[in-house]
């Protein structure tokens, strides 16, 4: 059996059967009972997704404004958290404090945060919205950064001054290529809670467009499988976007795994 073949039946192979046994359960309704709910409450998955193919269009263009929003809060949240935890790994005394105020960040509820930003941002609907993923993207970058940063081998420092390296050639010989792996791990984490953010936002958002509205919209007039439909689109976008990072991780890294 090959290596491709083994990592398959080891990681997605488990997943994606236990995906289809759902599935399974769902239309042929023991779901259902097990649940105790109605097919109103959880359409089965072919009505879901003939709604969506009678829907398509707008499907697309609302999952396009939801992406765009994704994008450019995970981008601005990375990366102001991955400078936060240079500025605090390079200035401990003045840097670790805050790293400490970006923490407690994720103490707040985004259901609380989702209104601040609109108030903030009442001119723009798209900054209101990537405002709070950026929020949420930033605290799991600049906690994993940070360990990447400091977390070095013993005595690695030392031998770096022993050939009389620069603080340039510790940072970027040293704790850039050790921090790389916490900024994936970062990104898988800020993907799922990014798309959360963007969902969350978009349902308290002024604007009349993203799947968080069609979802809030679906769920107001009771129309159940419509909303159901956009929460399968919002997680396969998630998906897809996961699955992309980890594969651009092994792709980066498949030379220390051959090591």
């Amino acid at each position: 059996m090959s290596a491709r073949s083994s990592r398959f039946l080891t990681g997605a192979l488990p997943p994606v059967l236990f995906g289809l046994f759902i599935v399974i359960l769902n239309e042929t309704r023991i779901l259902h009972v097990i649940l105790r709910v109605s097919e109103v409450q959880l359409p089965t998955l072919d009505n879901i997704v003939r709604v969506l193919i009678e829907n398509r269009a707008k499907a697309l263009r609302d999952s396009w404004v939801t992406v765009q929003v994704f994008l450019a809060g995970i981008g601005i949240g990375s990366a102001a958290g991955f400078l936060a935890a240079l500025f605090a790994a390079l200035s401990p005394t003045l840097g670790k404090g805050g790293l400490t105020i970006i923490s407690a960040f994720n103490a707040i509820p985004i259901v609380a945060l989702s209104p601040i930003m609109r108030l903030w941002f009442s001119s723009s609907a798209f900054a209101a919205k990537t405002a709070v993923v950026s929020i949420v993207s930033m605290v799991a970058m600049s906690v994993n950064v940070y360990r990447g940063l400091t977390d070095l081998k013993p005595f690695a420092l030392d031998l770096i001054e022993s050939y009389a390296g620069t603080r340039a050639d510790a940072f970027f010989k040293l704790r850039l290529p050790n921090c790389l792996p916490y900024i994936f791990t970062a990104l898988r984490i800020n993907i799922a809670a990014a798309m959360i953010g963007v969902i969350i936002s978009e349902y308290f958002a002024a604007s009349v467009e993203g799947l968080g509205f069609e979802i809030r919209n679906s769920l107001r007039t009771m129309q159940m499988t419509v909303g159901w439909a956009y929460i399968l689109v919002a997680s396969a976008i998630g998906i897809v976007f996961f699955i992309l990072a980890a594969n651009l991780e092994r792709l980066l890294f498949r030379h220390r795994r051959q090591d």
